[in-house]
């Protein structure tokens, strides 16, 4: 009995000595240098930004490139629009058209008010945002657990009265010590990604960056990243606008200026233009060009990413993705090529990921054979 027990002993010792864990190594200089440089962030705000970039490895290895992701979704909101949120709404605090307990007033549809929910909470605001009514039930019920007060209002165009951005802006002005941040034609958000976006991928890069491309909706950040890349190289990095269908800007651009109706839609949010914006109007004479992209390319970028890269991604991201893929071809290899990669597919699942949803929208044979085992959702 004794021996039998010494035995057992000595085996089990010698099992834990074959599956000891290795001994730790030191941390790398790079997560040293990394860790000093991002500190403690001052609040949630003090976390917007800084995001890394990340070499999409199968793209560059196809085209010869650095294809470079900015990974916008790993800002505090999740998304690119963090950077405009903060800056609107610090624009409104320097003017001093908001003051402590003040409201923000905003129409949007997507990632912004989340954005603005996120800021506001955290520096003492309350938030109204108009929406159109057509936007998910889950979206609405995200933007009120953030503690926004919402209003869904029947979609129209712009130029009617009653258009969701318009009766943001009543709002506002009928409160004291609130304002409308106009995200479409307040510069403060193009400001944010010359201060900001602009110079981290020009220092994550080294000065390396020969171009950039991202689509827009507002554009603030394709105007702002353009301009201070423009600057900073003496106008040796390229920029080139990607735009989905729906939008007028791409025929903008290739006609030399002339802006035509805006007819069709995609299945990308958040981007895609009828006209130009103020955040646009300072840069748009930059732009080296533009690609367009149909909605069968970025569905089949959501998935590729994913199986490829392992990078869950929105479809406007995705977008971006090839938009990307086409500027570096487009260039040669040997060539550096930043997107943005605006935000993940988790708000997008369950159309983006359904077999009913990609089947209505005529998109099912766009995702190669191989990949259909992504599409889990009925």
């Amino acid at each position: 009995m004794f021996r039998h027990s010494v035995r057992t002993i000595a085996t089990t010792a010698r099992r834990a000595a074959a599956v000891a864990p290795a001994a730790a190594k030191p941390p790398s200089p790079h997560t040293i240098a990394v860790s000093k440089a991002q500190g403690i962030a001052k609040g949630l705000t003090g976390a917007i930004g800084n995001t890394p970039l990340i070499r999409m490895n199968k793209l560059s290895e196809q085209t010869g490139c650095e294809v470079l992701g900015k990974a916008e979704f790993m800002n505090p909101g999740g998304s690119v629009k963090d950077r405009a949120a903060l800056y609107v709404v610090l624009d409104a605090e320097e003017r001093g058209l908001l003051k402590p307990g003040g409201t923000v007033v905003e129409g949007t549809a997507g990632n912004t008010g989340i954005g603005l929910a996120h800021v506001c909470r955290s520096r003492g605001y309350k938030l109204v945002i108009y929406m159109p009514n057509t936007q998910s039930q889950g979206k609405i019920d995200l933007l009120r657990l953030l503690g926004a007060e919402v209003y869904p209002v029947p979609a129209v165009a712009f130029d009617n009265p009653q258009n969701y951005n318009h009766q943001a802006r009543r709002h506002a002005e009928s409160l004291d010590n609130a304002v409308w941040t106009n995200q479409f034609d307040n510069t403060a958000n193009r400001r944010a990604h010359i201060e900001t976006t602009g110079p981290e991928i020009w220092t994550q890069t080294e000065g390396k960056v020969d171009a950039f491309t991202c689509a827009t909706g507002t554009a603030g950040t394709l105007a702002g990243v353009t301009r201070y890349l423009k600057d900073v190289s003496n106008g040796r990095v390229k920029s080139y606008l990607a735009d989905p269908p729906g939008s007028v800007l791409h025929s903008y651009i290739q006609s030399g200026g002339k802006l035509v109706e805006r007819t069709g839609s995609s299945i990308t949010e958040g981007i895609g233009q009828g006209r130009i914006t103020d955040n646009l109007a300072p840069d748009v004479a930059l732009l080296d060009g533009s690609v367009h992209i149909a909605d069968e390319k970025s569905i089949e970028m959501v998935y590729r990413a994913l199986d490829e890269e392992g990078l869950y991604l929105g479809a406007s991201s995705a977008l971006n993705v090839v938009a990307a893929k086409e500027v570096a071809e487009l260039m040669g290899p040997g060539h550096t090529v930043v997107t943005m990669l605006c935000d993940g597919a988790y708000r997008y699942a369950d159309r983006l990921f359904s077999r009913k949803w990609l089947e209505s929208k005529n998109l099912l044979t766009a995702i190669p054979k191989h990949l259909e085992k992504y599409i889990v959702l009925p």
